[in-house]
């Protein structure tokens, strides 16, 4: 395929420099393999290459958008990882879970991103674990303030009482468990301060 990066690093496709793949002796056509990929539920488009292959001459690979229709659901993604909530829900007292999921086809992501930008802070400790994407945590502690990146696979514990915002960028993507001492879920406590808007935000 013949493409080009733009400035913001988006690549695109324009044109397709040969139209078959030679691998292992078999002549296997893009354009067959996209149509079926494109007929399978989820895929928005699809877009079939050739690669240097050691032992075949071309190796196929097949890159694929979502159309945003499966969406892995919280329960799935609660399932996947229920023994370590279960785990963490016996030696720390946890009480509930749930999964928030923002990205940049959210259709509250301004507001949602403006109400976790004002500093805040919870009674009970706030426990997230990533499974997807990143989002930044800035902890207000006496007169410093820390800023935590947090990615796939990282577990942070905000403790209770510790004032602190967060920030999801203006284009979010992230999938986070969180986990709750208080059964009612996710409750605030707003200080009124607009110190955020002093720090650096994710995207910068």
């Amino acid at each position: 395929d013949i493409g080009y990066m733009d400035e913001d690093g988006y690549f695109y496709l324009v044109d397709r420099k040969k139209d078959m793949i030679l691998s292992g002796g078999f002549n296997v056509y893009p354009a067959e393999v996209e149509i079926a990929l494109d007929s399978l539920p989820g895929i928005a488009e699809s877009a079939v290459i050739g690669v240097p292959h050691p032992d075949f001459g071309e190796g196929v690979v097949a890159v694929a958008t979502k159309d945003g229709s499966s969406e892995i659901s919280e329960e799935e993604v609660i399932a996947a990882y229920q023994p370590q909530i279960d785990r963490l829900m016996t030696e720390r007292g946890y009480l509930s879970v749930d999964v928030i999921s923002v990205t940049r086809d959210h259709p509250q992501k301004e507001e949602l991103r403006a109400k976790f930008l004002d500093e805040h802070r919870h009674a009970e400790d706030e426990v997230r674990f990533f499974v997807a994407g990143r989002a930044l945590f800035s902890l207000h502690i006496n007169d410093m303030v820390y800023a935590v990146l947090c990615e796939k696979n990282d577990l942070i514990t905000v403790p209770g009482g510790t004032r602190h915002w967060f920030d999801m960028g203006e284009e979010p993507h992230f999938v986070a468990i969180r986990l709750f001492g208080n059964p009612d879920g996710w409750v605030a406590e707003f200080t009124g301060e607009r110190i955020a808007d002093q720090f650096p935000r994710l995207d910068d």
